[in-house]
């Protein structure tokens, strides 16, 4: 039973048909948040959409390829035309590279789908959406990022290129948010069973997924303002203790931790 500490906001939802975005869109319905459920296919969109008018909440479907300027622009027109100014932006869309193969066998054409869809699409969202948040004085982000942005991996190329180049564009933009107290979060959910994961061959036998409710859990506790103090930063929903996270957030801003850097090799590197 929700509680509706999300009442009078607005959602805007990308891969919300299907995965992790459906149960992110259903996870903010049930606590009295408005959701735009944005994707590709309007079928599972309108599937996702029932689910949260079940709740109780309000919400409407939007068919849209996130790379595309004009269909992010239309579809968040709609979203604020129906429901009113955007209050929280998940990026989730997402694609994963087809084969497990190194970058010289890789299909060109399918690598830079991968690159679009996980950055350019979250690109297009956000400088459709951030004006109004900025105008307002207020909003919050989640990037759905990956740990694959964080290690290199030989045979999934494009998507973890992809995701390092996401978190580095939340880091880049974090500090002029800050001025206008919009909040930018980069959170994994870890290895979670979706259509998508299930069908990567390095999980073929793994048994131990993580949980999508638990994911559901971040994401709404998100919206709800929780992790603030970690604006700009990155969090694994599957493995930190975000209660120690958000405990140590000043410490971790004082660091400079939970960001990409080019780490020095010593005090005599020259790198800056």
């Amino acid at each position: 039973m929700g509680t509706g500490s999300l009442a009078g906001q607005v959602g805007l939802v990308t891969g919300a048909g299907r995965g992790i975005g459906r149960e992110i869109a259903i996870g903010l319905a049930a606590e009295g948040m408005m959701v735009g459920l944005v994707g590709r296919t309007h079928a599972t969109l309108t599937e996702t959409l029932r689910e949260c008018v079940r709740h109780g909440s309000r919400g409407v479907a939007v068919s849209a390829d996130v790379t595309r300027p004009g269909n992010v622009r239309e579809a968040v027109r709609t979203v604020q035309r129906d429901l009113g100014p955007i209050d929280l932006l998940v990026n989730n869309a997402g694609e994963i590279d087809h084969v497990e193969v190194p970058l010289w066998e890789a299909d060109p054409n399918q690598w830079w789908h991968v690159l679009e869809t996980n950055l350019r699409g979250p690109f297009n969202l956000l400088r459709t959406v951030l004006p109004g948040m900025v105008e307002r004085g207020g909003g919050r982000v989640i990037n759905m990022n990956s740990g694959f942005a964080l290690r290199p991996d030989g045979v999934y190329t494009a998507y973890a290129t992809s995701k390092a180049a996401l978190l580095k564009l939340s880091d880049n933009i974090a500090d002029s948010l800050a001025e206008h107290h919009v909040v930018v979060l980069d959170i994994s959910p870890g290895a979670v069973r979706t259509d998508m994961t299930a069908a990567m061959p390095m999980f073929a036998d793994k048994k131990d997924w993580g949980s999508v409710a638990y994911m559901v859990a971040v994401a709404v506790d998100a919206a709800r303002g929780r992790f603030d103090a970690l604006h700009g930063r990155f969090v694994h929903a599957g493995r930190d203790d975000l209660e120690t996270l958000c405990a140590r957030a000043a410490e971790i801003r004082e660091a400079d931790a939970r960001t990409l850097r080019l780490r020095p090799y010593g005090p005599d590197d020259p790198v800056v």
